[in-house]
């Protein structure tokens, strides 16, 4: 049986937001106030910037991290197949929070799911959440990769 060769595959920036774009499961990664690492699984979208978005509460230690040190923050996207192609992104970070982020939320919905059924309902669910939205500003990333052998081992 042929062995699988591991990838990887310089992109541009359009061609990293064209991949990502298409996946929403992803890891967040950001730095403790103790200078370790907070990994946290996420659902995420691209918003019309180009930034990656992601809701979560301002309690999290996610935003919490993103606030303190905006300049460390990355997101390893996955495929749907675990096995599939995959992205890190490092960028910097802002978080917004009601009522500022509602507006930001509809859209991260957007990119996501697409319309929703009740947008009032969904912007007063958000407000009375108290949720905030993460939003990742691309700076570098690495080649889309994929597992596997070395070349060498072909």
């Amino acid at each position: 049986m042929a062995r699988k060769i591991a990838t990887n595959t310089a992109v541009t920036r359009g061609e990293l937001l064209d991949f990502i774009r298409t996946r929403h499961q992803a890891i967040v990664i950001t730095t403790r106030k103790d200078g370790g690492v907070q990994a946290s699984p996420v659902t995420c979208g691209v918003d019309d910037s180009g930034r990656v978005v992601i809701a979560t509460y301002p309690e999290r230690a996610k935003a919490r991290n993103a606030r303190r040190d905006p300049g460390h923050v990355s997101v390893l996207f996955l495929s749907d197949d675990f096995g599939g192609p995959w992205v890190q992104v490092d960028g910097t970070a802002e978080v917004l929070d009601v009522p500022e982020a509602v507006e930001p939320l509809v859209d991260y919905f957007r990119s996501i799911s697409g319309e929703h059924p009740d947008w009032a309902e969904y912007r007063a669910a958000m407000a009375a959440q108290g949720k905030s939205l993460l939003r990742v500003t691309p700076v570098s990333w690495g080649p889309v990769a994929t597992g596997g052998f070395p070349e060498r081992l072909a």
